[in-house]
């Protein structure tokens, strides 16, 4: 036997633990067995991925199995391997090699993408600020606009102490989280603690605590609890697109949460499952969903959530200079 890490990408729990496998060999079927079973007893979405994609995960393996034989290269493994894996359309599975990094991004790629950088200039000009990855602005109708872009880094509270005390005389805010592709969940919950005044649920998750396909332990509630420094209390209009996706699908739970919020746009692109990663017999590495997480309806949010109002950019606004998606949110925040 041989110990295999599983590590938590998420930022959300200090978790590392150690899993016994089976070892394979280094050779095309020892790494296709490796993978298919190291998804089959880790993996957390395989019930609802049938129920909505049609997946039968050992149909999967019997279809697949037949692919590989030793003559195979490196690069013609990989792309088998790689197609199985796409069968899940999840943009937290992925297989990494020296040489290829193998992603489903079918979740924005098939989408319209609602966001254009040459609009968002023309709004926030050269004189906006930035600090801690944030860029914002008071806009000419004072409403104030904050492009949040990532949530790969940690916001420091004076930061955001610093931004909201900058727009405490504006009427109301946007958050544009839109191509916002994720990053640490800590993060997402330090932005949306600042718009609620009393510890609120915003949803559940489960563990997986078997290698079976529904063994999962019960669900565990996600409270957003208030920041303890300054808290915008008027109306806010969050943005988002399909590119929207995994602590940044989360940030939009929460804010869906909270009061006085309005969500307009694209449905979000989703990533509701905590990625872990392990490694196959040739040394490259997987990435896959292995934590179900749900809204505060225990629905899951895998494949996104829908926004409060669609709006898509349209072409002739874009031939205006003007964003469709901006301006439909200041026309609902100055009514």
């Amino acid at each position: 036997m041989k110990k295999i890490l599983y590590l938590l990408l998420c930022l959300t729990f200090p978790l590392a633990s150690c899993i016994d496998e089976d070892e394979f060999p280094d050779t095309p079927h020892g790494n296709f067995e490796a993978l298919w079973k190291i998804m089959d007893e880790h993996y957390c979405f395989f019930d609802y991925k049938k129920q909505t994609l049609g997946v039968d995960w050992n149909e999967v393996y019997a279809r697949y199995s037949r692919q590989f034989d030793d003559g195979m290269t490196e690069h013609q493994q990989f792309e088998v391997l790689s197609n199985m894996l796409s069968e899940l359309r999840d943009g937290h599975v992925n297989l990494y090699s020296s040489f290829d990094m193998a992603r489903n991004w079918s979740w924005h790629e098939d989408y319209p993408k609602n966001f254009s950088d040459t609009l968002q200039r023309h709004y926030l000009g050269t004189d906006y600020l930035i600090a801690t990855g944030l860029r914002y602005k008071i806009l000419d109708d004072n409403i104030g606009y904050i492009y949040c872009g990532s949530f790969a880094n940690d916001f420091g509270s004076g930061n955001l102490d610093d931004i909201i005390n900058y727009m405490l005389t504006c009427n109301a805010l946007i958050i544009d989280v839109r191509n916002n592709g994720g990053g640490m969940i800590t993060s997402a919950e330090k932005l949306a603690a600042r718009f609620t005044d009393k510890e609120i649920l915003v949803g559940y998750l489960q563990h997986k605590n078997g290698k079976g396909h529904n063994d999962f332990s019960k669900m565990e509630e996600q409270r957003l609890k208030p920041s303890s420094g300054l808290r915008w209390h008027k109306k806010v209009c969050v943005l988002t697109n399909r590119s929207v996706f995994s602590a940044a699908n989360e940030f939009v739970k929460y804010m869906k949460c909270c009061p006085n919020v309005t969500v307009v746009g694209d449905r979000t692109g989703g990533g509701a499952g905590m990625p872990f990663s392990s490694e196959l017999p040739s040394g490259w590495s997987v990435r896959f969903s292995a934590c179900p997480m749900y809204d505060v309806n225990k629905q899951i949010t895998e494949f996104g959530i829908d926004p409060d109002y669609k709006v898509d950019l349209l072409q002739e606004d874009l031939l205006k200079n003007e964003d469709t998606i901006i301006e439909y949110a200041q026309k609902l925040l100055n009514q």
